[in-house]
């Protein structure tokens, strides 16, 4: 298993409802407006306790040669 190299991370996280199901729009929004980087791993963690729910999305990129 070889070692994935990245040069940036970019963090999309709420625990608002309506905001987690934007969530994918704004991911999608951000990606057109840097086209010019590579995801090249992502991490998706979930959350909870007995009010809140936390959706975390992490994208590791690296920017296209």
């Amino acid at each position: 298993m070889g070692v994935i190299s990245f040069t940036g991370v970019k963090v999309f996280s709420t625990t608002l409802a309506r905001d987690r199901e934007n969530m994918g729009e704004n991911i999608t929004k951000w990606l057109k407006e840097n086209s010019s980087v590579e995801v090249v791993d992502k991490i998706v963690t979930q959350s909870s306790d007995k009010e809140f729910h936390c959706l975390t999305i992490t994208l590791f990129y690296r920017h296209k040669t």
